[in-house]
């Protein structure tokens, strides 16, 4: 089991000593997230948190995850980083092929990409993107994706995006996973169908019925025994007997926070009670796994 430090929307200082005692501590990745803008008016309702609203974002720092990964990956040595998730389909895939895999290399290969469709059409409004098809487009950005990593010339013509050939440069020495996010049944087929792993977002649905879904979904593409990372939420991730049967699950990846990121208003935590928390998380728990 791998375990991956949720942290998000608080002083922009505190993420470099925080990736530091991260990796002093044993943990194996942090999470990083994905908003662009916060809209005055908005009737949409966020699936993942237990009222619908989305409150809770306005006026917090959220730094944007390619700037700040790579200022966490160089007071780093081995710590990975995960994006939960790149809101993938507001944005072009040449261009976010060429931030990952500069964001990858700057890193040492200690990426993965968490990419996602986001639950809110402003984020669509707001980039000129369409609304409509957004998880088709991203099939193909995905496939764009993958082919620009190769470092080869590439194109692409589909239904979305017609790309001449070109190629980027430079691009990762090892394969970039890309993690597929989302509980609907369209992001579960997606993550088994073309998924180098799932991320599972919280919320009110039972685990084990997303991954049975899952599970059933990577037997029917054939991929069942392909490599697969399964990142997730639980409140299992918090005690060693918890995290035992998350790997009975399959689970590879535990996602673990120390505060309501949903709570309206400034984070009120210091620095020093943040790093307290990874310590002694890591002695309760990482240590005995």
């Amino acid at each position: 089991m791998r375990f991956s430090y949720a942290e998000s929307m608080i002083n922009p200082e505190f993420y470099l000593p925080l990736a530091r005692t991260c990796e002093e501590s044993g943990w194996s990745s942090f999470i990083v997230p994905d908003s662009i803008c916060y809209p005055a008016e908005s009737s949409t309702e966020y699936p993942y948190n237990s009222d619908g609203t989305r409150e809770f974002l306005e006026g917090k720092p959220f730094i944007e995850p390619f700037s700040l990964i790579p200022a966490m990956g160089a007071v780093t040595k081995s710590l990975r980083f995960t994006t939960f998730v790149i809101k993938l389909p507001i944005r072009h895939p040449v261009l976010a092929a060429k931030q990952a895999a500069s964001t990858a290399v700057i890193t040492g290969n200690r990426l993965a990409l968490g990419v996602g469709t986001s639950p809110w059409p402003e984020d669509f409004e707001v980039t000129g993107t369409a609304w409509k098809r957004r998880g088709k487009r991203m099939d193909e950005m995905i496939e764009v994706m993958r082919g620009l990593f190769t470092g080869e010339f590439y194109e692409f013509h589909g239904e979305f995006y017609d790309i001449p050939k070109i190629k980027i440069c430079p691009t990762p020495s090892q394969p970039l996973p890309i993690l597929i996010g989302g509980h609907s049944d369209a992001a579960l087929r997606r993550a088994a169908r073309i998924g180098d792993g799932w991320m599972h977002g919280g919320g009110k649905e039972e685990l084990g019925d997303l991954l049975a879904k899952l599970g059933a979904w990577r037997s029917e593409y054939g991929r069942a025994n392909e490599p697969f990372e399964i990142h997730v939420i639980s409140m299992d991730g918090y005690s060693v007997d918890g995290v035992k049967r998350l790997e009975d699950l399959g689970v590879t990846d535990a996602i673990v926070g120390f505060r309501d990121a949903y709570a309206p208003g400034p984070d009120p935590e210091t620095l020093e009670h943040k790093q307290s928390c990874l310590k002694q998380f890591a002695d309760d728990v990482i240590s005995k796994i």
